[in-house]
C-alpha cells in the first residue's frame, strides 16, 4: 500500500515537472511583454499589442515646473516615467509663472494675478538635469521662456542659454500664441505684427533643427475658428520650421466643434504645410472628443491617415500636490485613443517613430508582432 502511494506521488511529481518544462518552452516562443528600457529601442524586438500596454512610450509634452508653488523633485519624476513605461520625455518648464509671493499654484484659481514669461523654470530644469542626470530616460530640454507677443529679445536670450548650458536645449515650447485661459492673468496674445518679428529666432531654430511647440487656440464654442488665421499666418511665414500645434488646437473654451470640421481643417493644413505636426496632449481632448464613440471614430480615421504628423503627450504639470497616480492617469487617458489605431499609426505615434525622426535620434520604434 505504501509502495503504491509512493509510486503515485512520484508519477504526479514527474508529470508536474514535465508540464513545467513544456510551459516554459511555450512561453519562450511568445514575444516578451513589458517595456524594458532604452535598450529595447536600440535593437528592438517586436511589440505585442495584445499583451503590452497601449500607453505611449514618449511624453513629448510634460511640464516639470508648475505655475506656482513647489514642484515634484526631478529624481522622483524620473521614477514616474520609468514606472509608467515612458522612456522619451521633453522637459518643459512653464513659460508663464505666478509671482513668487503668490499662494496660487494654478492661474485659474487666481484670476487677476499676473502670470508672465520668465527664464526661471528653464534654468531650474537645466540645473536639475546637470545635477541629477536622467536615469533610464532620454530627456530633451526645452526653452519655454519666449514671449511671442514681444519677441524682440528672444534671440539674445537664447545666446544666454547657450552660454550657461551649451548644446543642452534642443526644443522650444510650449509657448503661447493665443491662450484664452490666460487672458485673465495679464497674458498678451501674439498678433500678426508680432509674428512678423519672430524672424530672427525662427531662423535660428530652423538652422539648428529645433522644433517649436505652439499653443494656439483654434477658437471657442461661440466661434470655433476665431483664431485660425493666426496659426495659419505663422505657418505660412515660417513654413521651413518644425512647428507642433499643441493640443490639436483644442482647449477648454472649444469643446463642441464638429469633428469632421476640425479634422478637415487639420488635414488641409497638413497638406499645405509639410513641416506641421500636432500633439495629442491634454485630457481635455479625450474628455470632450475621444471619449465619444462616434467622434472617436472620426479622429481614429484621421490619425490613421496622417499618423506621421502626430506626437503623444500628457500635458502633466508637476505640482507637488500631485503624485505618480495622477501622472499615470494622465498618461493612460491621453493614450487611450491609441489602442484603436492601425498598427502603422500605433508604431508611428505610441512607439516613438515620429519622435525619433523629428529629433533625428538613432533609436528605433519596434515593429508590431504578427497577430
Amino acid at each position: 500500500m505504501k509502495m503504491k502511494k509512493f509510486t503515485l506521488l512520484y508519477c504526479k511529481s514527474f508529470l508536474l515537472i514535465i508540464c513545467f518544462v513544456l510551459m516554459t518552452a511555450c512561453v519562450s516562443q511568445v514575444p516578451k511583454t513589458g517595456k524594458q528600457g532604452l535598450d529595447r529601442f536600440i535593437t528592438p524586438q517586436c511589440f505585442d499589442r495584445k499583451n503590452e500596454p497601449y500607453t505611449a512610450i514618449v511624453d513629448s509634452h510634460v511640464h516639470f515646473r508648475p505655475f506656482g508653488g513647489q514642484a515634484i523633485p526631478f529624481p522622483e519624476l524620473n521614477e514616474y516615467f520609468l514606472k509608467a513605461g515612458v522612456y522619451f520625455v521633453n522637459i518643459y518648464g512653464i513659460g508663464q509663472m505666478l509671482p513668487a509671493d503668490s499662494d496660487c499654484t494654478y492661474y485659474l484659481d487666481c484670476i487677476g494675478t499676473p502670470a508672465l514669461p520668465t527664464i526661471k523654470n528653464d534654468f531650474v530644469n537645466a540645473a536639475n538635469l546637470v545635477e541629477f542626470k536622467s536615469k533610464g530616460v532620454h530627456m530633451t530640454l526645452s526653452m519655454t521662456f519666449p514671449d511671442l507677443a514681444n519677441p524682440e529679445h528672444i534671440t539674445e536670450t537664447i545666446a544666454l542659454y547657450d552660454k550657461e548650458y551649451p548644446n543642452m536645449f534642443k526644443w522650444m515650447g510650449e509657448v503661447n500664441m493665443m491662450k484664452q485661459a490666460l487672458l485673465g492673468n495679464a497674458a498678451e496674445p501674439a498678433t500678426k505684427k508680432s509674428i512678423d518679428k519672430w524672424a530672427n529666432f525662427m531662423a535660428l531654430l530652423e538652422e539648428r533643427g529645433i522644433p517649436i511647440n505652439i499653443h494656439a487656440d483654434l477658437g471657442n464654442d461661440s466661434n470655433p475658428t476665431q483664431f485660425l488665421s493666426l496659426i495659419e499666418y505663422a505657418l505660412s511665414k515660417y513654413s521651413n520650421n518644425k512647428i507642433i500645434w499643441a493640443h490639436m488646437g483644442l482647449s477648454k473654451e472649444l469643446t463642441t466643434i464638429d469633428p469632421l470640421v476640425h479634422t478637415n481643417i487639420l488635414s488641409a493644413m497638413f497638406y499645405k504645410y509639410p513641416n506641421l505636426m500636432v500633439d495629442l496632449s491634454w485630457r481635455v481632448i479625450h474628455d470632450n472628443y475621444f471619449n465619444d464613440p462616434e467622434k472617436r471614430t472620426i479622429y481614429v480615421e484621421f490619425m490613421n491617415r496622417h499618423s506621421d504628423r502626430i506626437l503623444p503627450g500628457t500635458d502633466f504639470v508637476a505640482s507637488r500636490k500631485k503624485d505618480f497616480s495622477i501622472y499615470y492617469q494622465e498618461l493612460e487617458v491621453t493614450s487611450r485613443i491609441l489602442q484603436y489605431l492601425s498598427d502603422e499609426a500605433f508604431r508611428n505615434i505610441a512607439l516613438g517613430k515620429n519622435y525619433f525622426k523629428l529629433m533625428k535620434l538613432t533609436y528605433q520604434a519596434p515593429m508590431i508582432c504578427p497577430s
